[in-house]
C-alpha cells in the first residue's frame, strides 16, 4: 500500500516529534503493508523551502536504508488552500503536478469554486485532504461534487471510516464513497502514538461499501499512479 499524506518528517510540524517517533512510525507503517509514504508537512503560516523538505526527506530515506526498512519516503506536502497558485506549485508530490490541498478545518471557503479553477488553470492538479472532516461538506456533501466534476481529486482519512474522528465524519466518508467521490484513503498520521500511519483497517471498512477491488484501488493503483505523474485511468 501506499499513503499519500503522513507527517513522519520529524520536528517540522505538529507531525513527529523526533527522529525516534518517526523511526516508530515507519515500524508501524511497515508492520501495515505500507511499502511507500508521501512525507507532507503542513505549507502554510512558515512555508518551508522545497529544498529543505527534500533534504529531510532525503535524510530520513538514507536512516531507513541504512537500518533495512523496506520503505520508500517521497516529498510532498499538505498545502493551504489559502496560498496563491505560484507557491502551491512548488510543493507537489513527487515533484509532478498533483499536490495536496487543504481547506480550512473549520469551513469550506464560499470562493472555493473559484480557487480551485485558479489551480486547475495554472496547469496543477489538487487532491482535497480530508472532506469528511470539513463542518461545511459534513452538512452539504454536494458541495464537494463540483470541485471534483472541475478536476480535483479527493482524499479521505483512513481513520475516518472506522470513527476515529466521530459519528459525523465516519457517516460522510462512507457518502462520499457510496457516491463514487473518493479517489484515495490515506492516514494523515501524526503520531506513533494516535493517529497512526495505518490504512489497513480503512481500506477493510471501506470495502463493505464499495468492494475489495474499489477499495484496493485507494491505496494502491491510484496513489501508484500519483507518485508516477499519470492519469488514474492510465
Amino acid at each position: 500500500m501506499i499513503d499519500i499524506h503522513c507527517h513522519i518528517l520529524p520536528k517540522i510540524d505538529d507531525g513527529s516529534a523526533s527522529l525516534e517517533e518517526s523511526l516508530a512510525m515507519a515500524e508501524i507503517a511497515i508492520e501495515d503493508g505500507i511499502s511507500a509514504i508521501v512525507a507532507t508537512p503542513h505549507i502554510k503560516g512558515e512555508v518551508h523551502s522545497p529544498q529543505f523538505l527534500q533534504q529531510q526527506v532525503d535524510d530520513f530515506n538514507d536512516i531507513l536504508k541504512k537500518r533495512g526498512y523496506p520503505l520508500q519516503v517521497l516529498t510532498g506536502a499538505d498545502v493551504s488552500a489559502m496560498l496563491p497558485p505560484q507557491v502551491l506549485a512548488r510543493y507537489t508530490i513527487n515533484g509532478g503536478n498533483y499536490f495536496l490541498l487543504e481547506f480550512p478545518h473549520s469551513h469550506l471557503p464560499r470562493n472555493a469554486s473559484e480557487l480551485v479553477f485558479q489551480i486547475l488553470l495554472s496547469g496543477l492538479r489538487p487532491i482535497i485532504t480530508h472532506p469528511e472532516r470539513n463542518p461545511s461538506i459534513i452538512r452539504d456533501p454536494e458541495l464537494l461534487f463540483s470541485l471534483v466534476d472541475a478536476g480535483c481529486l479527493v482524499q479521505v482519512t483512513a481513520g475516518s471510516l472506522i470513527g476515529d474522528f466521530g459519528a459525523d465524519s465516519r457517516d460522510c466518508a462512507a457518502y462520499l464513497l457510496r457516491m463514487g467521490q473518493v479517489h484515495f484513503l490515506a492516514s494523515d498520521a501524526h503520531s506513533a502514538t494516535h493517529r497512526l500511519p495505518v490504512l489497513s483497517k480503512g481500506k477493510m471498512a471501506a470495502a463493505v461499501i464499495i468492494g475489495d477491488e474499489a477499495a484496493n484501488k485507494l491505496v494502491t493503483s491510484n496513489p501508484a499512479a500519483i507518485i508516477a505523474g499519470r492519469d488514474l485511468s492510465d
